[in-house]
């Protein structure tokens, strides 16, 4: 079957676009408001009314220009600036001399913010002071000289805009940063499966074959020499393994893209419950001893195929290492919160450090075919091994991660 691909993106900025359509719509509304209340102390109150027809033209007609990064671009940045800068200087045309003087609201009033927090949202904290510095100019011009009340009301705008604008910068790094980890996490999953696989198959093959033909000697010899050479290579390569480069949207303030690949279920996952007893009992033979409850042992699909796995890789490290006439058993507890199955072999055991140093040289049997695979179902998988005393492996899987409610 095809593998699906799934797409995340993460954005942080789309919450602030959102803020800011409402946020342009609110101000707009305030400067009409001081307008209307103060109407007649305006010297030329038509300038003012033709320049609020603009601006609530232009307010609500650019909704759609603010509503995420790449709809708000330079030229419209460029543009609402603009409105905001004429609107300040056209403040003495329209307003009386002396409330301008006593520090009277310019006609775009707290508006202005908006224009200079989208290019904070947008570029960042440089693009934030760049326009924060032409309101300063503008309010300065307009009044004739600075106060402290402009000033005051000019730097708090600057400070507010640089300070979301540097926010909206790390907030992006940081996106992609955790995209990186995500997709690093899902490569290496990803990369463990086919480990298992690899290693439940081609690699023991390998090994075999290696085995035989130093048994049987000649040409066979010289075969098994290059399945041996073969199996290094393999295992070097499973080990190591390659990492595919993190995805990045085009537009960085649309957030950060990771794409997971999922491997699409198997038929059999259709149902809902797998009898976990069905998929354990080809392991029995004259030298496997299973002991399973008399009734089913239910455990979703996917679980159930995932532990009978590894008490398969678990019975091959048995033949494997103890010998062909080694004896194992297998016993499947059915507890109300938990399905433990135990493997247990009559062997010589395994010595002290001898897995730690088999991970170290790829051999990754009980690091990824076991331990692996209970880890991606939510399970645990412990072993003990005493030399001389044969070795028990012991899978848990609680049936609040994998398995279903009875």
């Amino acid at each position: 079957m095809t593998k699906r691909v799934r797409v995340m993106r993460m954005s942080v900025e789309q919450p602030l676009w959102r803020a800011l359509t409402g946020y342009r719509v609110l101000t707009m509304l305030y400067a009409i408001g001081l307008f209307v209340a103060a109407h007649e102390k305006f010297d030329r109150p038509w300038v003012a009314v033709a320049y609020y027809v603009v601006l609530a033209g232009w307010t609500f007609g650019t909704l759609p220009k603010v509503a995420n990064a790449a709809s708000c671009t330079k030229r419209f940045l460029i543009t609402d600036l603009t409105i905001a800068l004429v609107g300040i200087l056209l403040t003495p045309v329209a307003d009386s001399h002396q409330r301008i003087v006593h520090d009277g609201p310019t006609l775009p009033s707290i508006w202005t913010a908006g224009a200079v927090l989208a290019f904070a949202i947008k570029g960042g904290w440089r693009w934030a002071a760049f326009a924060s510095a032409l309101v300063g100019v503008a309010n300065i011009a307009q009044r004739g000289r600075p106060t402290q009340d402009t000033l005051h009301n000019v730097l708090l705008v600057c400070i507010a805009s640089i300070a979301i604008g540097y926010v909206v910068e790390v907030a992006r790094a940081s996106e992609r940063t955790l995209a990186r980890a995500l997709e690093i996490e899902a490569a290496t999953r990803e990369r463990e499966r086919l480990a298992r696989d690899i290693h439940d198959s081609v690699l023991q093959v390998l090994a075999m074959v290696q085995r035989r033909g130093s048994a049987i000697g000649g040409e066979a010899a010289e075969l098994g020499r290059m399945a041996g050479e073969q199996e290094v290579a393999l295992r070097t390569l499973v080990a190591g393994g390659l990492v595919r480069t993190s995805h990045e949207s085009e537009d960085a303030s649309m957030g950060a893209v990771v794409r997971a690949v999922e491997e699409p279920d198997d038929d059999t996952d259709d149902a809902d419950v797998c009898d976990l007893r069905s998929l354990l009992f080809p392991y029995a033979g004259a030298r496997v001893t299973v002991s399973e409850p008399g009734a089913p042992v239910a455990l979703e699909p996917k679980a159930a195929r995932e532990l009978a796995a590894a008490v398969g890789a678990a019975l091959d490290n048995v033949h494997r290492h103890a010998g062909e006439d080694a004896g194992a058993w297998i016993l499947v507890e059915d507890e109300p919160d938990a399905v433990i199955v135990t493997v247990r072999d009559d062997g010589p055991g395994i010595p002290e450090g001898r897995l730690a140093e088999a991970e170290g040289e790829g051999r990754l049997g009980v690091a990824l075919s076991i331990r692996g695979r209970l880890r991606d179902i939510g399970g645990t998988a412990e072993l003990i091994s005493v030399p001389g005393q044969g070795t028990e492996v012991e899978l848990r899987v609680p049936r609040g991660k994998a398995g279903k409610e009875r």
